[in-house]
């Protein structure tokens, strides 16, 4: 395994920090996974998992998205993704694959996307240029849901009155307030993360995660969880690719199981024939920092190699 970095320019001039992990030198390639992570954290997170996917023969690449990580620059920047923030992250991660498949012309290119990237990953699966990939995963997910209008009227409210890059205490109270409430004794506030002690500390411990995002950051994410689901968006939903979805039964981001179930069956009636579910018993929002993650990520790797061309294990580095 060897891991790299490097700052990708985007189209309107902002630095964007990418994560790379390649297999050893002349070890065989079969595919790309690319990583869109998660809201308040970074991709560098996901150094565990790219360990695994390089020996299983996959190259790793994973962006910091605008306002997280190394891409906010410092920590006082952390968790403002900008003017469109969201709809540069997701220029952004095409942008970062097209770069990936340069760099590895003929090899496959596999999108997943955890919680916020797994719905940034949704609405891609929707656009223009969805068609560089060759499937997507989603973890820690969710399907249509209620009450976004609302949150998204309260961000606009707060935002008219407390300015667009206000930290949102009410807002970050609202979003993740009610998280730990399915869980009888907790440690911290987090813990909704993972059964995994360890990997919550890790979390609270890295000055890069668990930001207070900005009133505006929140009015856009709203506004995305509306229009992944909406019939103008799923008109263009990409029907021909496989899509595996993963989450824990006890993970309160998807409704513990029920919206990931509600997100497939959505997928399946709009004619999307190569789809896979798996729920973890007890399992939290992250599977792959879950007790059990072995097991996670074995199945992710037995997907992926199922859903690989044929040929593609004699690609090399």
């Amino acid at each position: 395994m060897t891991e790299h970095s490097f700052t990708m320019t985007d189209p309107i001039g902002v630095p964007i920090h990418v994560y790379e992990w390649l297999p050893e030198a002349n070890s065989p390639v079969r595919g790309i996974v690319q990583i869109s992570h998660g809201m308040c954290e970074t991709g560098y997170r996901y150094a565990r998992l790219a360990g695994r996917l390089n020996a299983a023969g996959y190259v790793v690449y994973a962006g910091d998205h605008r306002g997280h990580g190394k891409t906010a620059g410092r920590i006082d920047l952390l968790g403002d993704a900008g003017r469109d923030g969201f709809y540069w992250m997701r220029r952004n991660l095409l942008q970062i694959a097209a770069i990936a498949s340069g760099r590895h012309p003929g090899v496959p290119v596999f999108l997943l996307g955890h919680s916020m990237g797994s719905f940034l990953t949704q609405k891609l699966m929707c656009q223009p240029g969805s068609e560089i990939y060759a499937g997507y995963i989603l973890s820690g997910s969710n399907g249509p849901r209620g009450m976004l209008r609302l949150g998204e009227m309260l961000a606009k409210a707060q935002l008219k009155l407390m300015g667009e890059r206000h930290r949102s205490v009410l807002l970050n109270g609202i979003v993740f307030g009610p998280y730990n409430r399915s869980f009888s004794s907790t440690r911290t506030a987090f813990d909704w993360l993972s059964s995994d002690t360890a990997e919550v500390d890790g979390f609270i411990a890295d000055p890069f995660c668990g930001a207070i995002c900005t009133t505006r950051f929140f009015r856009d994410f709203f506004r995305l969880l509306q229009d992944i689901h909406t019939e103008a968006s799923l008109c263009s939903l990409c029907k021909d690719k496989p899509v595996y979805l993963f989450s824990g039964e006890k993970d309160p981001v998807g409704m513990n199981g029920e919206g990931v179930l509600r997100l497939a069956e959505l997928y399946r009636s709009l004619g999307v024939s190569d789809l896979e579910v798996r729920l973890y018993p007890g399992g939290r929002h992250e599977m792959l920092n879950e007790r059990d993650r072995g097991q996670v990520t074995d199945d992710l790797l037995d997907w992926l190699v199922r859903h690989l061309p044929p040929g593609n294990n004699l690609l090399r580095v």
